[in-house]
């Protein structure tokens, strides 16, 4: 266990970094006032993601569930 304990802040380090750059990857929408009813324009605020942009959202999604799932280990241990 004292193995495990010694990599497990690198191993966080690592995760985090990949979860800020998942994040800021991520295609921003410039009209964001559409979603506090300033836009006339219903459908903009419902789309599919594809391509890549979906795989940066999944990414972003495991890459907080592991990186949760470390600091509580590491909250343990």
């Amino acid at each position: 266990m004292d193995s495990i304990s010694v990599v497990l802040p690198y191993i966080q380090i690592t995760i985090s970094v990949l979860l800020i750059a998942a994040v800021l990857l991520q295609q921003g929408d410039p009209e964001l006032g559409g979603a506090f009813g300033g836009s006339d324009n219903f459908s903009a605020a419902y789309y599919t993601r594809r391509g890549a942009e979906k795989v940066l959202f999944n990414a972003a999604i495991v890459l907080g569930i592991l990186f949760a799932a470390a600091s509580f280990l590491n909250l343990i241990i």
